[in-house]
Parts: C-alpha cells; sequence; structure tokens
C-alpha cells in the first residue's frame, strides 16, 4: 500500500488523514490514492518499455471514469468486456484505437459498435464468435481486427473462479482444437486474424504460468503464420498479482524478462491488460463499528461495510489485511503478519448488516478491541471491490474519494433510497 501510512497512530491517503475523509463523506466509503495508481501503472510501463507495448487498463477492475480518465492521461488504453465498459472508455477520453474489446460473450450490437469506434483488437474466444463477427463486420463493409483467445491448459494457478486457462472453462478457444479453427478462416473477407490472446487467470504470484504459456504461444504464432495468417499481436492478458497478505507478489520487471524476450523474438507487438496490479493496492474501504456482539463462543464486530461492498470474502474466500483507522495506545503500529495473533489482540470475526451468514470481510481475525463508533480500514480493495457491488438489502452503494496528495474529491456520490427506486418508481400507477 505505497501512499497509505500509519502516522503517529493514525491512517493517511498520502497527506490526508483517513478520519477527516470518512467523517466528511460518511462511511461506508472507498478511497483511493492518486500517487498509488500512477505509479502502479508506471512500474509496467517502465519495466515493459523495451517492447513498446499497449497496455490496455482493464476496465472491469475498476471502471470509476476519474480512474479511467486518469489512465487514460498517463498513457493507458482500456480493456472492456461490454457495451458499458466501452461507453466508459470512451467517455474517460479514450479513443478506440487503444481499446482492446474482451469476452466470451459479444452481442451483435457490442460487436458492430467496437466496430464503428474503430476499436484495435477483438479478443475472440470461439468458432461461433468468428463466425458472429464476420457477419457484422462484412454488414458493415469492415474488416475486424481479431486476437483469437488461446486456453492452453496448464495446471491449476490460483482460486477456481479466477483460472482461466485450466481445462474446463468457458474462457478461450482450445488448445487441441484452435488450428483446425483457423485454418477455416484463412482469408476471411471480413477478418483479420492477426493476434494471439493468452490470458492465464488473475492473481498469479509466480513467473512460471507465463513461462509455460508463452512456450505454448510461441508453437501457436509459428503454426498460425504457417497457415497463412498475419500474426502480429501477441496479448499476454493480466493477471499479475498483488500483496493482499504480506509482501507476496512480484515486481513487473519479474514478468518482463520472461514475457519481453519471447516478443522480441516473434517480432509481435505486445499487449498487456493489468488491472489488479494497478488499482488493488490504491484503495481501501473504510468502515464504521456499529456494535460488537459475541455468540456462540465467538466475537463479531459489526461495521457499517458489508458483501454488498466488498464481496471478494465471500465470493472468493480472499484476505484483506483488516486495521483500525485510529487503533488506540499499545497497536499503533499494524503487524508484519495480519495471520497471527498480536499481543492483546483479539480474535473476531469483522461481518457487516446484511441478512446472509456470508456477510463478511475477515473471519478469525486479530485486532485490538473494537467499539462503537471506532473506523476500520479493509486494505488492498480498490480493485473488485466498488466494481462489484451491489444494492442487495436495498443498500445504497457507497461513495468513492480520490485523493491527491492534500485534496481530496469525490468522484462518485453515495447513493440514495431514491436512487435505488429511481427506475421503478414510474411504473407504479400503470
Amino acid at each position: 500500500m505505497d501512499h497509505f501510512q500509519y502516522k503517529a497512530g493514525k491512517l493517511f491517503c498520502e497527506d490526508v488523514a483517513v478520519r477527516e475523509l470518512a467523517e466528511t463523506y460518511g462511511t461506508p466509503l472507498y478511497v483511493y490514492s492518486t500517487a498509488t495508481l500512477v505509479h502502479h501503472l508506471n512500474q509496467i510501463q517502465e519495466a515493459f518499455s523495451e517492447a513498446d507495448p499497449l497496455i490496455c487498463y482493464s476496465v472491469k477492475t475498476n471502471g470509476n471514469l476519474s480512474i479511467l480518465k486518469l489512465m487514460h492521461q498517463y498513457g493507458a488504453g482500456f480493456d472492456v468486456t461490454s457495451n458499458g465498459e466501452l461507453h466508459r472508455a470512451l467517455a474517460a477520453g479514450s479513443a478506440g484505437q487503444k481499446i482492446v474489446f474482451a469476452g466470451v460473450g459479444k452481442t451483435d450490437l457490442e460487436q458492430r459498435r467496437a466496430l464503428s469506434e474503430n476499436v484495435f483488437l477483438f479478443n475472440v474466444e470461439s468458432e461461433a464468435e468468428l463466425v458472429a463477427l464476420g457477419e457484422v463486420a462484412g454488414s458493415m463493409g469492415r474488416k475486424a481486427p481479431v486476437a483469437l483467445r488461446v486456453n492452453p491448459d496448464l495446471p491449476p494457478k490460483t482460486h477456481a473462479k479466477t483460472d482461466t486457462s485450466v481445462k474446463g472453462v468457458k474462457f478461450g478457444l482450445d488448445i487441441d482444437t484452435v488450428l483446425e479453427v483457423a485454418q477455416r478462416f484463412v482469408n476471411h473477407p471480413h477478418l483479420d486474424i492477426c493476434g494471439l490472446h493468452m490470458h492465464l487467470g488473475s492473481p498469479i504470484l509466480s513467473v512460471e504460468p507465463y513461462k509455460q504459456g508463452i512456450a505454448k504461444a510461441k508453437t501457436l504464432v509459428a503454426a498460425l503464420r504457417g497457415q497463412g495468417h498475419p500474426i502480429r499481436i501477441l496479448n499476454m492478458g493480466g493477471g499479475f498479482g498483488i500483496h493482499y497478505r504480506k509482501k507476496e507478489a512480484l515486481p513487473a520487471q519479474a514478468f518482463a524478462e520472461v514475457i519481453v524476450p519471447a516478443v522480441r523474438e516473434l517480432g509481435c507487438k505486445l499487449v498487456l491488460e493489468p488491472g489488479r496490479f494497478i488499482a488493488g493496492n490504491s484503495g481501501i474501504l473504510v468502515g464504521r463499528v456499529i456494535y460488537t456482539k459475541e455468540s456462540g463462543g465467538k466475537l463479531f464486530v459489526i461495521q457499517d461495510a458489508a458483501m454488498n461492498d466488498l464481496i471478494r470474502p465471500t465470493l472468493y474466500d480472499s484476505f484483506h489485511r483488516i486495521w483500525p483507522v485510529e487503533p488506540q495506545a499499545g497497536f499503533e503500529v499494524p503487524p508484519e503478519d495480519f495471520e497471527q495473533p498480536g499481543e492483546n489482540t483479539v480474535s473476531v470475526d469483522v461481518v457487516g448488516p446484511v441478512c446472509e451468514s456470508g456477510d463478511f470481510l475477515a473471519k478469525q481475525r486479530h485486532l485490538p478491541p473494537m467499539h462503537q463508533g471506532d473506523l476500520l480500514a479493509v486494505f488492498s480493495a480498490g480493485a473488485y471491490g466498488m466494481s462489484m457491488s451491489s444494492n442487495y438489502n436495498s443498500r445504497p452503494r457507497a461513495a468513492e474519494i480520490l485523493v491527491d496528495g492534500t485534496k481530496h474529491r469525490e468522484i462518485r456520490r453515495r447513493e440514495t433510497c431514491e436512487d435505488l427506486i429511481a427506475n421503478e418508481i414510474g411504473f407504479l400507477n400503470q
């Protein structure tokens, strides 16, 4: 968490006290650091600079328009997976030529709009999609640039729900049959099969999957070129892991040392689609304790941030570091290891108000004694936090704040109850 630090026992985002933000904007609250976002984008840009890549920030990670505008200002393109994400990227100032359109189920409407916006590349995941895209492009008198997404059938690397390159998942063309499919589209009048795409899942904490994937990519590129496809783009997706527990993630340079030589050897343009690596540690979720409660021999800290605000722990059993924003005396410095009991800490489940037993942000976590009104920070929440949030239990979604040095501003206002019913109220009397 590069720009989230405790100073004299108080948590700061850059040069702003998090308590000040909570008091100003309320809780639950997403707080993002501009310096961290830019720093992590720059890490990838510098590590892969030799390959002069197109770095497409993954909009699904965190699609707030102000964050997308920041990415655009610092040179990023965008990886989108829907018409809505494409709309966001364009609204943030991007040109279609810096956008890659991914996803297994692109509709004709989405394909048509993406072609009209001149997107740089379509990541195509099935033979049926190739047929459909060819028909849409033909109806528009266009030729669609295509990267075939291949599932390289690698050993499991991450959580089953985020591992996209093992046999039996919905993503990509099977590596055993991709060449047969590609052969049927040689010299297609409306498809330019010019790239190979290989996203391996996320978060990945080792370079080994990339070594294995690159080895298979080299073979496939040669075979596709032999068929007559002018392969000039290698899209290695994203998936670079971040620090969730301790310092478990690798620097961008480690992945570049595996990927860049292969790109140079193949003579391809490199495309990367990072999201978590840039946004994950740029944000925290701040909640306020409502009650504490003992039940069945367990202690619960009930606070106002819930599974509808951050569903990753419930959905993926994900671990997020949690610590008070202003811990009491004796606990000023967070522990190095959040999974080990500390002196005078208490084992608690940190939960929200949602009516589900699965509504938790942490289980059996060792925290200082917590009291009503205390603020808790959930770290590494900048990726797949707000973007996966919901209105379950008719809970208005949180506000989002962007900090830049000593300045802070709202980049998404807190929803109201009126917002919750705005799309329904007009139908009551019909």
